[in-house]
């Protein structure tokens, strides 16, 4: 176990959790916003604005770290935290315990294409646009390499 807020995959907790009945759980309305390890907070700032768009942008730092928090009018929270010791040349690793990519939801795949357009129009690298079962997805990196996806699912 590490940190204040370790758990222990083999312990009671897990099993007492997933006895609890789903009418014992109290109430989540959505996921209230995400906050991004970065090794630069401006340039992760600007690239996100430019792909989604002018934000409420709130700054804050202590001795040991900055954060950049960008709130968008749609509600979606982006927060870049740059601490102490991170080194600029390190990047995001799907492969290591953690984030793997960002999921945005749209709400036609006519959206996902809007997404894949602006994406050209900015010059900002993805793939194609996939087109699955369950969905259709457009992917691109943030400044370090952090997969960021706008779905939508078929119904």
């Amino acid at each position: 176990m590490r940190g204040p807020y370790a758990f222990s995959r083999s312990g009671t907790a897990a099993s007492m959790a997933c006895s609890l009945a789903m009418s014992e759980l109290p109430e989540v309305e959505a996921l209230h916003h995400l906050t991004l390890s970065v090794t630069d907070v401006e340039a992760s700032a600007q690239w996100y604005q430019a792909l989604m768009g002018e934000s409420i942008v709130v700054t804050r730092e202590t001795p040991t770290w900055s954060r950049t928090r960008l709130q968008w009018p749609n509600g979606i929270i982006i927060v870049f935290t740059k601490h102490q010791g991170t080194d600029a040349s390190d990047c995001f690793d799907h492969n290591r315990v953690g984030l793997d990519h960002i999921g945005l939801s749209c709400p036609s795949e006519a959206a996902v294409r809007a997404w894949a357009a602006r994406l050209d129009a900015l010059n900002f690298a993805h793939g194609p646009v996939e087109d699955v079962d369950y969905g259709w997805a457009v992917t691109a990196r943030d400044p370090d390499g952090i997969a960021v996806e706008f779905f939508c699912r078929k119904l």
